[in-house]
């Protein structure tokens, strides 16, 4: 089933461009991408990462976050290695900044998977959560593990920084029940800090907002001097209301960790003053880590 159905064109010199995300990789044979998590073999670009886990939780779903849908439920979280950004702030760093010579992992296919989350229904385990690396990276495991979860009546939850392209995302659109999406800051200069780009992450947010069969919610970690200005949290509310003004709107409490540690933790008095600016646009606003 993990048969790539969207496959970059090799150019003149062998190489092979990754549909996957705007990076576009162009790859050499043998040669890994940017994320770490994708490989050029056989003149195609693969999911190399695919099945491979190196983290397996039965989480509150509240921790993903997401504060409305299925409150009090687990969810059967899971992540492998790699990511298409470069936040120098990841919380995450030890497997999304790896490959996969540089963390332990253990192959489990998604039949496997689903298995497991269907055993921990009397848990109070409702479904899949694929989170703590960047999913979207090994796309055609999320659809292929959906695809069965869905045939259980398993949920499917989406935890991404929304760095990808139009025709994956479109893929998955079906299978995914509920999503958090991390908007990283709200201007051009902010995801040239992260290695992005803002249009790609709204473009994402956007079609997943319009998705009648997916719940969303939305994530800004809050750094001090970098994206905690009023106007900066007030255009990203704004703006996310002109989507939808029921959307959950998540502001976070950034800690300092991996290469950014030259600033304080965000103090408590900021992000709770932030949360009111959104409130004037949003009708679902929760703060974390304060």
């Amino acid at each position: 089933m993990n048969e790539h159905p969207i496959v970059g064109m090799p150019s003149i010199d062998g190489r092979v461009t990754c549909p996957v995300c705007p990076h576009a990789c162009t790859l050499a044979e043998g040669q890994w991408g940017l994320c770490r998590g994708r490989r050029a073999l056989d003149g195609r670009v693969v999911d190399d990462n695919y099945g491979r886990l190196t983290s397996l939780a039965l989480d509150p779903i509240e921790k993903k976050p997401l504060a409305q849908f299925h409150p009090g439920a687990l969810v059967l979280s899971v992540g492998s290695y790699g990511c298409n950004l470069r936040c120098p702030f990841c919380q995450n760093a030890s497997i999304a900044c790896a490959g996969p010579k540089d963390v332990p992992w253990k192959e489990v296919q998604p039949t496997e998977l689903v298995e497991l989350a269907e055993s921990a229904r009397d848990q109070g385990n409702i479904g899949v959560a694929f989170t703590y690396n960047e999913p979207l990276i090994g796309y055609e495991f999320v659809r292929d593990t959906g695809y069965l979860a869905h045939q259980r009546g398993l949920v499917n939850i989406l935890v991404s920084n929304g760095f990808v392209n139009p025709e994956p995302l479109a893929e998955l659109l079906p299978l995914i029940d509920a999503a958090n999406i991390d908007l990283k800051g709200f201007t051009p200069e902010f995801y040239d800090f992260v290695g992005g780009n803002l249009e790609t992450v709204k473009h994402t947010i956007a079609t997943l907002a319009a998705a009648p069969t997916c719940h969303l919610e939305v994530t800004t970690l809050v750094i001090p001097g970098k994206n905690d200005s009023e106007q900066e949290i007030a255009a990203a509310a704004q703006w996310l209301a002109s989507l939808d003004p029921t959307i959950p709107y998540h502001l976070t409490r950034f800690f300092p960790c991996h290469r950014l540690t030259d600033r304080p933790a965000t103090p408590v008095a900021d992000v709770h003053r932030l949360a009111n600016v959104a409130r004037r646009y949003l009708e679902n606003i929760y703060t974390g880590n304060c």
